[in-house]
């Protein structure tokens, strides 16, 4: 029996075969499709949208209807497709920008990285320099620039001054200038946009400044704060009595060969509010010590004096009887200073919580008695090359509940045994023992007892074995060890 067909051509029945039934195509442009009645896969596919409501077949031997078409479904799956009982379709979403150049999404993700990369980071495209250009990714960041990239050298053979206009879309606030001279400095104050009240730290290392050129400088660049000069050998102490402003609160000189005792007036009468001082110069005096005067006593927190050669107890007393403030001092180079010189800065510098006293060679356990009994605020302790400090010195330090950091790196008579007491420091959070030579493996394992130590140098130890680092790694997995 045959159905009549389009146009009056009769075509045998379209039967079902293997569970299928293949419907003809479509004028439409849905073409033929395959429906899979009633297999598992079919049912228990993920996602699968609900079967749906059973329809009565259309003639199987004759194309669709058109008013099945309009009424909204889809010959091959019997879904809507549009027609006026379709729910409405929704609009196209609204434009985003691609997540590479999405600023929320990259105001994120660059502060994953470190300063380098951010500097090659920038170089990427325009969106990603104007994001990486804020200043809040550079902040405590300080550009070094060499006096030989401050120029472009034009075809002709002239030097051009280079474009510092990106340093100030970041808002550097300080710079360090290496080998230049008073010109560079005045082409750097002329080009750079920010020089004048925007700069507030301003370093000059191994550069041929005089003092002229340190005078204008200063009186140029009025923000400037904090000032370093490191191995500036043709200024001389007569160039800082001229220059020295009252608004520098933190000095730095090191390798200044014409820096001796007057420099130091100079600093204690121009500088009132001097919180920090630095000074590395071979030949400084006591007497020099003498000239700080009451306005540094209040203002003075930091003093570091680093290979002062000449420096001795009668120094120290006029350092502490001057500068009863202070929170950070360092003796470090000081080879003149004894047992007796840490007792003065212990008994009158209460409020010291770091103090470094490394290659100090005549200090000895009596010292760090001293420094155990009265500085109970101390919090850092650097004895690197104190090369008399023995186990029955860590005995005594074993008691500070306030320490942190201890570094002592080279003490060639510290051994296991000493190693011992500090086991008893649970407020360590830094040790260095590099360089120590009498420390086992054995002895340096117990150190596990330490859970609260973040980092533990052990260079040049010759205890330090891979197979205690590898330890190391299992029982003290948060603490950074440097081999």
């Amino acid at each position: 029996m045959s159905s009549p067909g389009i146009n009056g051509d009769s075509k045998p029945p379209c039967l079902p075969r293997n569970g299928l039934v293949k419907l003809p195509g479509q004028p439409n442009g849905l073409g033929a499709a395959s429906i899979t009645k009633g297999t598992p896969a079919a049912k228990n596919r993920p996602c699968q949208p609900p079967p749906p409501p059973t329809l009565p077949p259309p003639s199987l031997a004759s194309p669709m209807p058109r008013a099945a078409l309009a009424g909204g479904l889809c010959p091959a799956a019997g879904l809507p497709i549009g027609g006026p009982a379709s729910a409405p379709v929704p609009g196209p979403p609204a434009e985003r920008p691609p997540l590479a150049t999405d600023e929320k999404i990259l105001n994120g993700l660059f502060w994953y990285f470190s300063a380098c990369e951010k500097c090659v980071l920038a170089q990427v495209c325009k969106a990603w320099r104007r994001v990486l250009y804020q200043p809040k990714f550079w902040a405590g960041l300080t550009p070094v620039l060499h006096a030989k990239e401050l120029y472009n050298v034009l075809p002709g053979g002239e030097k051009e001054f280079v474009n510092l206009q990106g340093f100030a879309a970041r808002g550097f606030e300080g710079f360090c200038l290496v080998g230049v001279s008073d010109l560079d400095i005045c082409e750097f104050i002329d080009n750079y946009s920010l020089s004048k009240k925007g700069v507030k730290a301003m370093s000059l290392k191994r550069s041929t400044i005089t003092d002229a050129g340190l005078e204008v400088m200063l009186e140029q660049m009025q923000g400037v704060v904090r000032l370093e000069l490191s191995g500036c050998n043709d200024f001389t102490e007569a160039g800082l009595w001229s220059s020295l402003s009252a608004r520098i609160t933190s000095l730095s000189v090191s390798d200044c060969i014409n820096v001796a005792d007057d420099a130091i007036a100079a600093i204690s009468q121009l500088l009132p509010n001097l919180a920090e001082l630095s000074l590395q110069a071979y030949h400084v005096t006591d007497t020099a010590l003498a000239y700080f005067t009451a306005r540094q006593g209040h203002s003075t927190h930091t003093l570091r004096l680093l290979s002062c050669w000449e420096i001795t107890n009668h120094g120290v007393v006029n350092v502490v009887h001057s500068l009863p403030n202070l929170t950070a001092l360092s003796l470090s180079g000081c080879s003149k200073v004894t047992d007796d010189g840490v007792e003065l800065v212990a008994e009158n510098l209460r409020k010291l919580r770091s103090l470094d006293l490394s290659w100090c060679p005549r200090i000895t356990d009596m010292a760090l008695e001293y420094v155990a009994c009265d500085l109970h605020r101390l919090e850092e302790l650097v004895l690197d090359r104190c090369v008399r400090i023995t186990d029955t010195g860590l005995s005594y330090l074993s008691t500070m509940s306030s320490l942190r950091s201890l570094y002592l790196r080279w003490c060639c008579q510290v051994q296991d045994f000493g190693l011992k007491h500090l086991l008893a420091m649970r407020s360590l959070r830094l040790l260095s023992l590099a360089g120590c030579p009498l420390l086992t493996t054995t002895g340096l394992s117990g150190l596990v007892q330490l859970q609260e130590l973040e980092e533990l140098e052990l260079t040049n130890c010759p205890g330090a074995t891979p197979e205690l680092f590898k330890y190391f790694s299992q029982h003290l997995p948060r603490c950074l060890v440097i081999e």
